[in-house]
């Protein structure tokens, strides 16, 4: 019997999904990076994106990078937030870019990247409304002009984030004004600025309905390559997969008991008043994985089943008609953030296929 739990990763269908989009993103002249964090930077899946035509792979976790690196893979590795001061030694041995918002940041990678008698490129992140990460627009020129001055430093982008944090929708007004300071920096400071990063896999109803990107040149894309889905309302993007991942669980016990835990209540593993409503008596079933490995709110069955808790360890599930049976397997969907739990635990094992 295989492993479980396990993730089931099918490279064929990864690969589909990220030459799809290339193409279809190709059509606006507007290049990718293959945002690799959700599969912790995984080489087995970096090197689909790199044959499949992505030239520049970003992760949030310099270790990724690392991993990344150490396998051999030829590609812009980009850091995907702003670094901390604490790691800027390793920063500059692994991210060939990275995405920046601090000076005093900036200025200690150039300390580090005169040490080490190289160049390191940042692009420069602007708040656009989603109060993630950005400089405020207004203090970007005097920005600006601060990091020019740095050696080791050369500023190869400007780039915006949206629908991560606070939700907001990247629209033509938010991509016309991106462009607008992008043209701002070219004239004032000479800059080429090679990437204009408009955005993420939030970004895909804004491209397919604009009828021109303005200077928008690249998208930091994860999601829609390996979920086959836009992120603002997660519908499918027509033509990809949304199941090369699925996740394999295993019963550990199946019996036949009340639907209403019996005693007194009070708080559960992780402080919370569990309510419950009177079904009767259920067919139960357990999983041998919890909290621990999967936000489990983002797994959806494929068996007519339902999923009624957790703990750290342990999932319980209504069986309804379905006769599991203790050793039997059962597989779940899963969206983003169960991607992204799945792929950091240790506890879940990583199977990797090729066939579609």
């Amino acid at each position: 019997m295989a492993c479980a739990p396990r993730i089931e990763i099918n490279l064929a269908k990864i690969a589909h999904n990220a030459a799809a989009l290339v193409a279809l993103y190709g059509i606006k002249n507007i290049g990718l990076m293959g945002v690799t964090k959700a599969v912790c930077g995984a080489p087995e899946v970096a090197k689909v994106l790199l044959d499949e035509g992505f030239s520049m792979l970003a992760d949030s976790k310099v270790v990724n990078l690392k991993k990344m690196k150490e396998a051999g893979l030829k590609a812009d590795l980009v850091l995907l937030r702003a670094p901390a001061l604490s790691e800027i030694d390793t920063v500059i041995k692994y991210a060939d870019i990275s995405l920046n918002t601090e000076l005093s940041v900036i200025e200690k990678l150039s300390e580090e990247a005169l040490k080490n008698h190289l160049v390191h490129k940042i692009i420069v992140m602007i708040e656009m409304g989603d109060l993630r990460e950005g400089i405020m627009p207004a203090t970007l020129e005097t920005f600006i002009e601060k990091v020019v001055k740095l050696e080791g430093i050369k500023i190869v982008g400007i780039g915006v984030n949206f629908a991560c944090f606070g939700g907001v929708k990247p629209n033509n007004a938010k991509m016309n004004e991106l462009s607008l300071l992008a043209t701002m920096i070219q004239t004032k400071f000479a800059l080429p600025l090679s990437i204009v990063s408009g955005g993420n896999s939030a970004n895909y109803n804004w491209f397919i309905n604009a009828t021109d990107v303005t200077k928008v040149n690249n998208l930091r894309l994860g999601e829609s390559i390996y979920l086959g889905r836009e992120t603002l309302n997660r519908q499918v993007i027509p033509g990809l997969y949304t199941d090369a991942f699925t996740l394999i669980t295993e019963v550990i016990e199946a019996k036949i008991k009340p639907s209403m835990p019996y005693g007194e209540i009070g708080q559960n593993a992780f402080g919370e008043v569990p309510e419950f409503r009177d079904r009767g008596i259920m067919n139960r079933i357990i999983l041998g994985i919890g909290k621990q490995d999967v936000l489990v709110s983002g797994l959806t069955p494929l068996l007519d089943i339902e999923i009624l808790g957790s703990s750290s360890d342990h999932m319980v599930l209504n069986a309804k008609e379905s006769k599991l049976q203790v050793g039997d397997e059962v597989t779940f969907n899963l969206n983003y953030g169960a991607l992204l739990s799945i792929m950091t635990s240790p506890y879940v094992y990583k199977k990797y296929s090729h066939a579609l």
